[in-house]
């Protein structure tokens, strides 16, 4: 059975970022972002490439861009992010398990590969039932369950954080422009 990776989740949390980011006026780096969450810069950088290419962040080019999003926290849904990072795949893959029973020998019935195996049917409902729950969920339901359950200040700490990085990022390039 196919399982939602650790990657979905990383970039589950940092898109919740980008909104703080997107408060502030500034996107956030792919570099931050691996920092606040204290992961490879590479991993991150890797989740970003498949979330741009999915039409999820934009890049901002330049010293002091980064990522933002590429349309509203209300109209990007969990399942978006799952199909980005990790593809559609099936939650069940069938394997004819029913085609080997011993009882059968060498000549399975007809009877028993005709249709959908009904445990393979019960694997398609779940699967449905799931992707409608994750299409149902958008960053801005999940960024406010998460501000529900944080400390007031949490918030405010996210962002100030993501702000004193920007002017940083903005230092490192002009050194190095003077270099």
């Amino acid at each position: 059975m196919a399982h939602v990776s650790a990657g979905v989740e990383y970039a589950l949390h940092c898109l919740l970022y980008l909104i703080d980011a997107e408060e502030l006026g500034q996107p956030a780096s792919a570099r931050d972002l691996a920092e606040l969450q204290k992961v490879p810069a590479e991993f991150v950088a890797k989740l970003f490439t498949k979330l741009q290419k999915s039409g999820i962040v934009v890049a901002r080019e330049g010293i002091g861009g980064g990522f933002a999003l590429a349309r509203p926290a209300t109209d990007i849904t969990a399942l978006d992010v799952i199909e980005a990072v990790d593809g559609r795949k099936a939650l069940f893959e069938c394997k004819e398990i029913r085609a080997q029973c011993a009882l059968f020998g060498d000549r399975t019935p007809v009877w028993a590969m005709d249709g959908v195996c009904s445990i393979h049917a019960v694997m398609i409902e779940a699967e449905k039932r799931t992707r409608e729950v994750l299409a149902g969920h958008t960053l801005a339901s999940i960024a406010g369950r998460a501000a529900a359950k944080a400390p007031k200040d949490h918030a405010d700490r996210v962002k100030e954080w993501l702000a004193a990085r920007t002017p940083r990022r903005r230092r490192r390039g002009i050194q190095q422009r003077v270099d």
